[in-house]
């Protein structure tokens, strides 16, 4: 759109006069007069300018048209009405006597007010084109003047006033944008506002009913478009978040992947796991849940544990993706031996050694998938403890919503104090001998980065708003009957009815 032109506007002098003057003089009064009365009517319709809109709540101004640029048939209109005027004013002359000494300005405006129905002005008033400080800048604060302005939001703006909020450039645009009294033009407002994906760092797309459609993790925040959930964009297996772009996940080989955090304090071989093997079984004692048996521990790949689940006769397994297993059969597991190496965004040369489990009692072993982060390897630890706990103590035909669910409060027990010690109390039994808390060393509490510290709280948030029956319902109404009766009672009461105190 072509921009507007600029704007003049003349005041002529008002002309005031009692003389008496020629038919040609009067003529050419009268078409003065008549020029301001016009142009009087222009101004009082649009303050001396046509409004034309361009975008939102935005108006250009285009100057009014001069009365010499008025088309034939208006001039001839208004030699009409002059003719009209002046055989009035001739018939009042002659009923009442005058001489043509009278005050002919003052008749012929009156004449031609009369003729035009211009009620509002009066025929001595000096025509204003607009009242001293009328037309102030919402921005500057300034008189406007003559030339270009803008009429918008209520109130006028120099062109180079009306700035954007964002870059501070002025708003030419035929379109701009508000969020509340502050303007920005379109692209600057969508930067600020429109979300962007933090997988593609694209502005998300609408979808076909033109609003922002998004996903977004209910934990981490992170915001990404639907099409990433089809478009096998990598997601890690730990802490589920998905791989942004330029930052490479590290394939585990197996179908999942690894975040960089995560990757931080992956364990990822059996040895390595050893110490917090124990610490947890030390946990469990701290609580006079002592487990006397060894018990072998295996870190394993993701085929090795679903082919030791197949092999298994009962068990209750956390879909679509279990992560451990306690084990009561006797099977040949082969575990990972060594550390492998990382090289090129993924792992390679992964060692492995079948491993003949034989039954020694009620748990032949405990298996957990390699691969994940310290925090969520001991979560998953301390969760098949209990069930190696529960069948050594002579628990029987549990339901998997109690039998998982208690797991699971032990599971988020743990996780509890070694992320926020001191936050849970150990329920007040005269056979508990210590806090959970007391049975880990203070440095191994004190050393956890702010990095693991969230990722703990994720794992945490994880067990809680599980959806799963067994899992999630389970957990909660556990949890409730462990908070309210603590955990001896709760565990006594499953003993002898099978059924979760309330």
């Amino acid at each position: 759109m072509a921009s507007p032109s600029d704007s003049t506007f003349l005041s002529d002098p008002c002309i005031y006069g009692h003389t008496t003057s020629s038919y040609s003089e009067r003529k050419s009064r009268l078409m003065r007069w008549l020029c301001k009365i016009f142009k009087g009517t222009s101004r009082g319709a649009s303050n001396g300018r046509r409004p034309q809109a361009l975008g939102e709540n935005i108006f250009w101004h285009e100057p009014v048209r001069s009365m010499d640029d008025q088309p034939k048939a208006e001039n001839e209109e208004m030699d009409h009405a002059l003719a009209l005027s002046l055989a009035e004013d001739d018939k009042k002359r002659n009923a009442s006597g005058c001489n043509g000494t009278g005050n002919d300005d003052e008749d012929l405006a009156r004449a031609l007010h009369e003729s035009l129905n211009m009620s509002s002005l009066q025929p001595y008033a000096p025509i204003q084109y607009l009242p001293r400080g009328y037309r102030v800048c919402g921005g500057c604060n300034r008189e406007i003047g003559y030339g270009h302005y803008l009429s918008c939001m209520g109130t006028f703006w120099h062109p180079q006033c009306f700035c954007c909020h964002a870059c501070g450039q002025p708003i030419s645009e035929p379109e701009f944008s508000l969020s509340g009294d502050l303007r920005y033009h379109k692209a600057c407002y969508k930067e600020l506002y429109h979300p962007k994906c933090d997988v593609c760092h694209e502005f998300i797309p609408t979808n076909r009913a033109g609003l922002i459609e998004y996903r977004a993790h209910p934990f981490w925040g992170q915001k990404y478009c639907p099409s990433h959930e089809c478009d096998k964009t990598p997601r890690c297996c730990s802490c589920e978040r998905m791989e942004s772009r330029g930052m490479k996940y590290i394939s585990l080989g197996d179908g999942r992947s690894l975040c960089l955090e995560c990757l931080d304090s992956a364990i990822m071989d059996t040895g390595d796991c050893q110490s917090l093997y124990h610490s947890i079984r030390d946990y469990y004692e701290g609580m006079n849940m002592k487990i006397d048996q060894q018990i072998p521990m295996l870190l394993v790949e993701r085929q090795a544990l679903n082919e030791a689940m197949e092999g298994e006769k009962d068990g209750h397994y956390h879909m679509p993706e279990t992560r451990g297993l306690c084990l009561s059969e006797e099977q040949t597991v082969s575990s990972i031996l060594k550390r492998p190496k990382i090289g090129e965004n993924r792992i390679c040369g992964v060692r492995t050694h079948p491993q003949k489990l034989t039954r020694k009692c009620e748990v032949t072993a405990i298996l957990v998938l390699y691969g994940l982060p310290r925090l969520l390897t001991g979560s998953i630890l301390a969760h098949e403890l209990m069930h190696a706990w529960l069948r050594l103590k002579g628990y029987r035909n549990l339901s998997p919503e109690v039998e998982e669910g208690i797991c699971q409060v032990l599971s988020h027990m743990w996780l509890e104090s070694e992320v926020m010690p001191g936050s849970r109390n150990i329920p007040s039994s005269s056979t508990f001998a210590s806090s959970s808390s007391s049975s880990f060393p203070s440095s191994k509490k004190a050393g956890k980065s702010d990095t693991e510290k969230k990722l703990g709280g994720f794992f945490i948030h994880q067990i809680a708003h599980d959806t799963s029956s067994a899992y999630g319902e389970g957990f909660r109404t556990a949890n409730k009957a462990v908070n309210k009766f603590g955990l001896r009672r709760t565990l006594d009461h499953i003993r002898w009815t099978g059924n979760l105190l309330m």
